[in-house]
């Protein structure tokens, strides 16, 4: 949104390769944070058994359904349109807070992160100045953020290639003290399951956070699916072989030893302390990267809410490089909120929420299958929409394992969260109803193409947002609304 007679934003816009390194970072970042698996997992065997199937059962449902409705949804909306044209306003909305707020979570263990491995290393900090390089260091990275899109995808290819590149060297020296044998180690009796899954699940999920990008995205339709499939082999990669190499080099009785920031003492054990410091900067880096990711796809799905009229207008304001720069204002702040929680407690309330919206995107999913399935779709999951229902059913048990092992502090802070989406979603339409706040106008539904929609549908509201998504380039409905 510009004022009249400003010109348009410049907006460059995403290529295949930066966005490929989005999502990874959206989703990765490299393997630091699998560490707790092993301990939690009583060895190596659970979570390599954990790598192999969870990305087959889990990871590739999400991911192919992000690459199947981002193409028929190019809009920075993302899943908060895919709801919205499945369920209605309100359930879009609902799912749009719990994301944003487990994204906001997710966001703020970044920079708390950084300082940690920069401690390793030996750079100790008092807490007070520990406080203010947390600070220092959001603004950095948000500034980035505000600079464009462009520029943080090109930072994350070049992070992307830093933050694996010392596990290349990692693989290669423990190749000679490898033994196979060690991979196959359980101890049943040191098995922590609701650590394992929080670990396994928050390391192998957020795959449809990088829709909320589609609309700054040279030919979404085309792209989207190749980047997406390109992350999901990345993201193995960059967890199975570090793992492989270091569970197989170390004795079995390590695995207690395996908590956050252990792949340093790897290094430092196999190749040395040179070793243990290029990892060291590698997981700092690679820190900022997974800050700079969540930090767009956060912001992009509130300017992407805003053009669908959902939230003030204001959040739908870009600034001469397009991004959005009052929805980047607003994530920076939740973060700088929420980063002095404590690690496991960030980890547990963000799989939470974030479980409760994948359980709304993966049911629109079926629904938009069977309520609308000659809707324009680039790319199409090869299956029936029984096929595409029974897809569903193996993360659908996952998130709800890690809902169940939820502690009940975890229950009341999502209970409360919940309570606090409705109020904002009533408080918000209120706002429209009172005109005090700026909203932009809904979509015609007449500008609909290509799907079966019909115009006697007067109460089917959610395919009047499909049909403006469909038909109307965001960045443009943004300019238009304001001239």
């Amino acid at each position: 949104m510009t004022g009249a007679g400003e010109p348009t934003p410049m907006r460059r816009r995403l290529t295949v390769l930066p966005l490929v390194a989005l999502i990874f970072y959206d989703v990765s970042g490299g393997p630091f944070g699998i560490e707790d698996s092993v301990r939690a997992g009583g060895g190596a065997l659970l979570p390599i058994l954990g790598f192999l199937v969870l990305p087959v059962l889990w990871s590739m449902p999400e991911a192919l359904v992000t690459a199947e409705l981002a193409s028929a949804f190019p809009t920075n909306a993302g899943y908060v349109a895919w709801v919205s044209a499945a369920f209605g306003p309100m359930a879009a909305f609902l799912v749009g807070f719990s994301k944003w707020a487990s994204g906001t979570l997710d966001n703020a263990l970044y920079p708390v992160l950084f300082l940690d491995y920069l401690r390793s290393g030996g750079l100790v900090l008092a807490p007070p100045v520990r406080s203010l390089a947390v600070l220092a260091l959001t603004a950095a990275l948000t500034y980035l953020n505000f600079r464009g899109l462009h520029l943080v995808g090109l930072s994350a290819l070049v992070l992307t290639a830093f933050s694996l590149s010392p596990f290349v060297a990692l693989a290669v020296l423990a190749v000679p003290k490898i033994r196979p044998s060690r991979w196959l180690a359980v101890n049943v009796n040191a098995i922590e399951p609701r650590a394992y899954f929080n670990s396994m699940f928050w390391n192998l999920n957020y795959w449809d956070k990088a829709s909320t990008l589609a609309g700054e995205v040279e030919e979404p339709r085309k792209t989207f699916p190749k980047a997406v499939f390109g992350a999901v082999g990345l993201v193995v990669g960059a967890y199975l072989i570090p793992l492989l190499a270091g569970t197989g080099a170390l004795p079995s009785e390590t695995a207690a030893e395996w908590t956050d920031g252990f792949f340093s003492e790897i290094g430092q054990r196999i190749g040395g302390p040179w070793l243990r410091v290029w990892i060291q900067a590698a997981a700092a880096m690679s820190n900022m990267g997974l800050f700079e990711a969540e930090m767009s796809s956060d912001s992009f799905q509130l300017l992407g809410m805003a053009e669908m009229g959902m939230i003030p207008a204001i959040f739908a304001r870009r600034s001469r490089h397009g991004t959005p720069t009052y929805s980047i204002l607003c994530s920076a702040m939740g973060v700088v909120i929420l980063s002095f929680m404590s690690f496991q407690e960030i980890i547990e309330f963000l799989n939470f929420l974030y479980g409760l919206g994948m359980l709304a995107v993966f049911a629109a999913f079926v629904k938009l299958r069977v309520k609308d399935p000659d809707l324009p779709r680039p790319y199409r999951i090869p299956v029936s929409a029984a096929g595409a229902a029974v897809m569903c059913v193996p993360p659908v048990v996952l998130i709800a394992t890690v809902m169940c092992l939820a502690s009940v502090r975890t229950l009341v802070v999502s209970a409360a969260v919940a309570v606090g989406g409705v109020a904002m979603y009533y408080g918000v339409e209120r706002m429209k109803t009172a005109g005090f706040v700026e909203f932009l106008a809904p979509v015609p539904p007449d500008s609909f193409h290509g799907s079966s929609y019909s115009a006697s549908d007067d109460n089917d509201d959610v395919e009047d947002v499909r049909a403006g998504l469909l038909a109307v380039d965001p960045a443009e409905e943004v300019v238009s609304k304001a001239n």
